[in-house]
């Protein structure tokens, strides 16, 4: 199996994992009455785990690109940013402008 494929399943599975821990806490803190509403419904165990599945491909996106732009090769030395003009110099740029008479002359041809 390719290198890129294992580190895309590794990180589908943390992220999956995340999501687990993440509507962990949101059941166990109660958020919102979620407890309540989970166990006072028949539909309770398809909405955790719809809950669940759903976070888990938030995360799971989110833990793969940051897996990835973690590949990037660092620089040897510090980033001083873009470089800075010292001086700035004005350059002449001629502009032709018609006198009003040659306007009105052009427009009415």
């Amino acid at each position: 199996m390719p290198e890129l494929v294992k580190m895309y399943i590794r990180n589908v599975v943390i992220g999956f994992g995340i999501a687990a821990a993440f509507v962990a806490i949101l059941l166990w803190f109660n958020v919102m009455n979620l407890w309540g509403l989970v166990v006072s419904s028949d539909a309770g165990l398809l909405a955790v785990f719809l809950l669940w599945f759903m976070h888990g491909i938030v995360f799971a996106g989110v833990q793969f690109a940051w897996a990835v732009m973690a590949m990037a090769e660092k620089d040897g030395g510090p980033r001083r940013g873009t470089p800075v003009v010292n001086e700035f110099q004005p350059v002449r740029v001629p502009a032709d402008e018609p006198s009003q008479r040659k306007r009105q002359l052009r427009s009415r041809h």
